[in-house]
């Protein structure tokens, strides 16, 4: 589980193709000494496996769903990924409840310049939207964000404030660029369970406890 809140930023330093896998070799200077082989680190906000570690890097191996689905196929030596740890347990939850299961992939519209922040409008994927409210909660390239606009039912605007603009690497961003996208996790549980409550598969009635439950 991780927060949506970036460490760092971090580099692919090498690519190396396998068998059935793609290693990433990712630079990560500032806690790459800190990781052992097993533990989860969101790259990009996909929750990946370190199968090596170093003092400055981290390797991981990369199936290839995870390279259809994410932008990791796309990862190539010198490419700029948003890195985080798992949250540990009593720490605080400075984001929002973020899995590192990427849902799928977004793509940058626009970027505009507002004093000294940014907005930027994402197109998401079709399944995202019904989970994706005004003022909810989203996940873009592992950082938590949230929507302060929608303008077409597909169409997500966010505002960036300049720490987030020059510590991830949503400002290196151009228009048509992809981005991992993972909706709000309520969202998708709600969204799961309508479609049963409509054909009353599950059942919401209120149930007495103990001893009142039973017959008498």
């Amino acid at each position: 589980m991780f927060t949506g809140i970036v460490e760092c930023t971090g580099r692919i330093a090498a690519v190396e193709d396998r068998a059935t896998t793609r290693l990433f070799r990712v630079e990560a200077p500032s806690f790459g000494g800190e990781l052992a082989q097993g533990d989860s680190v969101a790259v990009d906000g996909a929750c990946l496996t370190a199968v090596r570690a170093g003092e400055r890097w981290f390797e991981v191996d990369v199936i290839g769903t995870t390279l259809d689905r994410t932008i990791a196929g796309s990862y190539e030596p010198g490419t700029v990924v948003n890195l985080e740890r798992a949250l540990r347990m009593g720490e605080r939850l400075d984001g929002h409840l973020v899995q590192g299961h990427v849902d799928g992939v977004g793509h940058l519209i626009e970027t505009i310049k507002e004093g000294e922040f940014w907005l930027m409008d994402f197109r998401l994927p079709p399944d995202i939207v019904a989970q994706t409210i005004l003022h909810g909660s989203i996940c873009l390239n592992g950082v938590s964000l949230t929507v302060s606009d929608l303008h077409d039912p597909d169409v997500c605007r966010i505002g960036i404030i300049p720490f987030t603009w020059e510590n991830t690497n949503l400002g290196r961003l151009q228009p048509g660029d992809p981005v991992n996208v993972e909706g709000d996790l309520i969202g998708k549980y709600v969204g799961r369970m309508l479609p049963a409550l409509d054909r009353g598969a599950v059942d919401v009635a209120p149930r007495r406890v103990g001893s009142l439950d039973k017959d008498t």
